[in-house]
């Protein structure tokens, strides 16, 4: 098993940024035995950090190496911050094509990674589960599958926020910073299921998507919300939920169910 940590120069972000990576290019014969996985090229999976993550979670707190084993996948994580990988206006902060095409471009072309878009999948927790919907749905020429766990799909209730209002995480100050003008947002690229429905009207490619959430999760309405959504608008979607709180133990276990579905759509 090839893994490692790397950094490249960003021109989405104006500097140095932070890769970790797992190759299952070494694997002994062994421990592949008749694993259909190995008897096609390996394929590419990104995977998104959680609110006050970075590229190290899913290979410390996650299984990043198991995943990558059992599927014969390439897996890229990065480090994007707390900014819900979406693009602002300001200089270096293009976190949106950073994640969706600034990465894939940088590690395709270092690792000669597939550039097919049924061997490229994106998937993520959390902030990275709402990142990997938007990313999946803004680049779905690029991505053939995503994987949303436990997502903050909070867009909804930022649309009702108001200054010197909040929620669990953060206050107004911070999502208008991140996200822009709240008001009328549930009607911008900001939104997932703005991008889902310009993607159905245009006639697009859109890749499947896979939900998955905690039933103790503290964001499970918020997710009941975006999966009917997609149920009603004729989604290539599979939802799966179980007990289970917003924490590794869930993501853990989800992202192998998430992974082999995916998979077995491309």
């Amino acid at each position: 098993m090839a893994a490692g940590k790397l950094r490249f120069n960003s021109a989405s972000l104006s500097g140095q940024v932070n890769i970790s990576y797992v190759l299952p290019v070494d694997v002994p014969e062994i421990m592949i035995g008749e694993n259909p996985h190995y008897k096609r090229p390996m394929k590419t999976l990104y995977l998104l950090h959680g609110y006050s993550g970075n590229d190290s979670d899913w290979l410390y707190n996650g299984v990043a190496e198991d995943v990558a084993t059992r599927y014969n996948l390439a897996v890229i994580m990065i480090t994007a911050g707390n900014n819900f990988y979406l693009d602002r206006k300001a200089t270096g902060c293009q976190f949106g094509t950073y994640a969706g095409k600034e990465v894939v471009d940088f590690t395709r072309k270092l690792f000669g990674l597939s550039d097919k878009r049924e061997d490229t999948l994106i998937g993520g927790l959390s902030m990275g589960g709402f990142g990997a919907l938007h990313t999946g749905l803004a680049y779905p020429e690029t991505f053939g599958g995503i994987v949303a766990l436990s997502s903050a799909l909070i867009i909804h209730e930022l649309a009702t926020m108001k200054p010197g209002q909040g929620n669990e995480v953060a206050n107004y100050e911070y999502y208008h910073e991140v996200f822009g003008e709240l008001e009328g947002i549930e009607e911008t690229d900001a939104n997932p299921e703005y991008l889902f429905k310009k993607l159905k009207e245009g006639g697009k490619r859109i890749p499947p998507i896979y939900m998955a959430v905690g039933t103790e999760d503290f964001l499970y309405e918020n997710n009941q919300v975006t999966r009917r959504f997609f149920e009603e608008n004729g989604a290539d979607l599979k939802y799966e939920e179980g007990p289970g709180i917003h924490d590794w133990n869930f993501w853990n276990k989800y992202i192998f169910n998430g992974v082999e579905w995916v998979l077995g759509k491309n």
